[in-house]
């Protein structure tokens, strides 16, 4: 499984914390989600068919920033 970790601006409440979980749960291929909002930290497990510039796309689209 590859993994990546994200810091993210703009996650400022539980709300976004499950927007970004949900919506990168539907990603074909992603097998872990872990959202940190005290530390503005996203990590993602996951296999093919998955890459990493669709969960960054994912993650961007809910509204977030990624550094």
């Amino acid at each position: 499984m590859n993994r990546v970790h994200y810091q993210v601006n703009g996650m400022q409440n539980e709300n976004f914390k499950n927007q970004i979980k949900n919506a990168l749960d539907k990603i074909e291929g992603v097998q872990m989600v872990n959202v940190d909002l005290r530390r503005g930290s996203v990590e993602v497990g996951y296999n093919k068919p998955a890459d990493e510039n669709e969960i960054k796309e994912c993650i961007e689209k809910t509204g977030c920033t990624i550094e």
